[in-house]
């Protein structure tokens, strides 16, 4: 009986000293990684089973800061965040980018990991001034890729495939877009969340549901 008591009371006190911890991982690491994340975009009921069809992102491919040649096949088995900029803007996108600087160096070494960032101004942002602007923010290019292409059909991604243009933040026309907000993207290229990328609140939860991601993936394998 002495015994029983024993182990009794010391479980009472592991629990008093471990609950705070736990209590303090909770709340500091992210709630999300107990539950799924939404889906974004329109969806289709493909059965009574409640089997559904997501939104994807369509097939692309652009320039990066490199000149070498980014298609959606590349980012085929990976996560991604993606995000829009020109390299002569000089207040919103700096911003961004440290954000997403934040982002590249917390998952530097997740090669399931990347980020791609999508000028908006493809005249004037070539190649060299792509490289020229990684540089200058210290843009990861085996992580981190700057695109750039036909004007035209970034900008059709932009708002038909990620919804660029109805999503909070969006500034300018459809002849010069400029919004605020990253996108984070799953393995089977499905919208799984909206960023404000300069607001590092809103980062720490890109953050926080990158993990969610990933451990999701971790633990159907």
């Amino acid at each position: 009986m002495k015994k029983a008591s024993l182990t009794g009371k010391t479980f009472i006190l592991l629990a008093i000293l471990v609950m705070p911890s736990l209590a303090y991982l909770f709340m500091t690491t992210g709630t999300n990684r107990f539950k799924k994340l939404p889906y974004f975009g329109p969806k289709e009921e493909l059965n009574a089973k409640g089997d559904t069809l997501y939104h994807s992102i369509p097939a692309f491919s652009f320039t990066d800061q490199n000149g070498n040649v980014v298609s959606d096949k590349d980012l085929d088995g990976k996560i991604y965040v993606a995000g829009f900029f020109f390299a002569s803007c000089q207040g919103t996108c700096p911003k961004i980018t440290n954000q997403l600087f934040r982002v590249q160096d917390r998952f530097k070494a997740v090669r399931d990991l990347k980020i791609l960032s999508f000028t908006v101004d493809p005249q004037r942002d070539s190649v060299a001034a792509l490289d020229a602007y990684g540089k200058k923010f210290m843009v990861n290019p085996k992580k981190w890729f700057l695109l750039t292409g036909e004007k035209a059909k970034i900008y059709e991604l932009a708002m038909k495939g990620y919804f660029a243009n109805a999503g909070a933040g969006i500034k300018g026309t459809e002849d010069f877009m400029h919004t605020e907000n990253v996108l984070l993207i799953d393995k089977e290229k499905h919208i799984r969340g909206i960023y404000e990328a300069t607001n590092p609140k809103e980062v720490d939860r890109l953050m926080d549901e990158i993990t969610v991601l990933l451990t999701e993936y971790k633990s159907k394998k």
